[in-house]
């Protein structure tokens, strides 16, 4: 029995001195990963409401809202099905009334599409009534679609400068980035 004891706390003895290893950290050798899956998903949704104002805008589809008004959906998404706030829904539709305008102007060449997402008198002969109308209704949508998606300001402002840019028609300014990484001015 005393042999038992003995025995038993020897390998006890033994496993508590395994058991007190020391333990280092150190940084890894490869690069530490981030998954930013939720990133894109926001600017999947902020791209999807970009989408859906321009279809308005362009007469792709008909404004109507929830409630039976204007707009039936905005924003139209299987996370979230909201109507549209006022001052979005009047910013959208004053845009789709003044487009042929702005169309004709910046085939001219008298205003152009900047590189966030603002038209930009090009010539003396750009109507600044329509730029300002045209920018201040614009600024509506992108705070909306900020504020709606948790995404930063700026990074609506150029998805939705890229995607006028591609809508702009032939011959219109437009701003984008030049070999040296600075910003310029081409005819598209």
């Amino acid at each position: 029995m005393k042999n038992r004891i003995l025995a038993a706390t020897a390998i006890f003895l033994a496993l508590l001195g395994v058991g007190c290893a020391s333990v280092q950290v150190k940084a890894p050798k490869d690069p530490i990963k981030v998954d930013i899956t939720m990133r894109l998903d926001v600017y999947q949704h902020v791209e999807k409401d970009i989408n859906t104002i321009e279809d308005i805008v362009s007469g792709k589809s008909a404004p109507k809202s929830k409630d039976g008004s204007k707009l039936d959906l905005f924003f139209t998404d299987a996370y979230a099905e909201e109507a549209i706030p006022a001052d979005v829904e009047a910013a959208a539709i004053g845009r789709r009334d003044r487009k042929a305008e702005l169309v004709m102007h910046e085939q001219e060449g008298h205003i152009g599409e900047n590189r966030m997402g603002m038209v930009e008198a090009r010539s003396p002969k750009a109507p600044g009534q329509l730029v300002n109308a045209e920018n201040a209704d614009r600024m509506v949508i992108y705070k909306s679609i900020s504020q709606k998606n948790g995404a930063a300001l700026e990074n609506v402002e150029k998805l939705y400068a890229k995607r006028l840019q591609e809508d702009a028609p032939a011959g219109t300014p437009i701003e984008v980035m030049d070999a040296a990484g600075g910003y310029s001015w081409k005819i598209k």
